[in-house]
């Protein structure tokens, strides 16, 4: 069994000259669609302060608090 990429070229390959700019235009918005990749890990990744027991028992608090939320 071939892999998508592979199943795609052949796919590509038997296309008909006529559909070949239809699907190029299409291939071609998934690739605008797609967002790109966020970098690991997050700017607020970390910034809690203390134990990992207290920030488990502060979580609601701190979370209260906008911690990991976007500026406005």
């Amino acid at each position: 069994m071939s892999t998508p990429r592979d199943e795609l070229r052949e796919l590509v390959e038997h296309l008909p000259d006529e559909q070949v700019t239809a699907a190029l235009s299409e291939l071609r918005a998934r690739l605008v669609a797609t967002p790109p990749s966020r970098s690991w890990p997050p700017a607020w990744f970390a910034i809690a302060e203390g134990s990992a027991t207290d920030v488990s028992e502060r979580v609601e608090e701190i979370l209260a608090e906008g911690l990991g939320q976007r500026p406005a």
